[in-house]
């Protein structure tokens, strides 16, 4: 099976020919060129020789050219912090005032060049791989956007003080988020990665997101013309299983603070389960201890299909070597082959 046919087959709930693994790294094409993760990001000729060689070396079955999530607050007029050995951040507020959010009007993408490096990296990307191998986009959801522009005390004030500007906020980045999305769709992505951390209850209390975040990702999740795997980068989701279902997306990054298994029999087949080895843990794992994860996470969620294998937050540190990534790569090729015989019996 090629990648594209593998994870299509486990998204339909069946098994391919092997567990699909996804391994995010973002960061490591700047290694392979010898560049500075500025520099890297410099130009979309960079990232596409990046990934292209990541996907060389260990075999992914994806390719992830996520730029970084300050890219998008680029867009609205701010600026991104650049370190050696990590990925970027967001250099501040945009947002400082609510008299800003009534002038916020939602960034054209023709006048953002990161966002246009991004489309154009999509485009060369599927140049060079067609329908052989999916190619994932990004967007930060418009629930969790404002953590950037405005900082966190500050926008968790906004959604409790004044709904009448949370609610513009919410139609300013949901008309950005549409928008950049399916351009990216339009470019070649295959599928969009929707990073919500805001929304998981590790952040936020469950009734609150119910009545302000969950809305607003339905209905951008609807505008978005292909599938959408939502993550909460890290954050618990089980209490909102339910609503993540109902909500229309295709699949959903899971958490290592949570049971693979317990997402597996909660999703009961209607969106793949991704996850949920620690990419924090992992840059320290000897290849025995990779081999190990791996096996306990194909065991926890491999039968049946509906699973790919990913690290938990959507993003490998900097500091994962190479050795432990093809320590993983190995160990999928050994314990994720279809049928999983050395299973027990359901």
């Amino acid at each position: 099976m090629t990648s594209m046919q593998r994870v299509l087959t486990t998204m339909s709930q069946r098994e391919p020919d092997r567990v699909p693994l996804f391994l995010l790294t973002t960061l490591h094409g700047a290694k392979e060129l010898g560049l500075s993760i500025r520099d890297y990001f410099s130009r979309a000729e960079y990232v596409v020789e990046g990934q292209l060689r990541l996907l060389a070396k260990y075999r992914s079955d994806c390719l992830y050219p996520f730029y970084y999530a300050a890219i998008e607050l680029e867009a609205f007029g701010g600026h991104t912090i650049f370190i050696d050995d990590g990925p970027p951040n967001g250099g501040g507020p945009v947002i400082h005032r609510g008299e800003d959010i009534d002038r916020l009007t939602p960034p054209r993408l023709a006048d953002s060049p990161g966002l246009l490096r991004g489309l154009e990296t999509i485009r060369l990307l599927k140049e060079r791989v067609g329908d052989t191998v999916p190619i994932i986009g990004a967007v930060i959801a418009p629930f969790s956007l404002p953590v950037l522009q405005m900082g966190f005390a500050d926008y968790v004030d906004l959604i409790y003080e004044q709904p009448a500007r949370f609610a513009r906020l919410m139609a300013v980045n949901q008309a950005f988020c549409v928008e950049w999305a399916n351009a990216q769709l339009a470019a070649g992505a295959t599928a969009i990665g929707y990073a919500d951390p805001l929304a998981s209850p590790t952040n936020i209390p469950r009734a609150l997101y119910l009545k302000t975040g969950f809305p607003v990702s339905r209905e951008t999740i609807a505008r978005i013309k292909g599938p959408v795997a939502l993550h909460l980068a890290s954050g618990r989701g089980l209490p909102i299983v339910a609503e993540i279902v109902a909500g229309g997306a295709a699949a959903v990054g899971v958490s290592t603070l949570e049971n693979l298994a317990d997402w597996k029999a909660a999703v009961r087949g209607q969106i793949t389960v991704l996850g949920n080895l620690n990419g924090i843990q992992m840059r320290r794992w000897t290849a025995a201890e990779a081999e190990a994860e791996v096996k306990q996470a194909i065991a926890k969620a491999g039968r049946g299909g509906g699973f790919v294998l990913a690290d938990n937050h959507g993003e490998i540190p900097w500091q994962v070597p190479d050795e432990v990534l093809l320590a993983i790569r190995a160990a999928v090729d050994r314990w994720g082959r279809y049928p999983l015989d050395w299973l027990p019996p359901p």
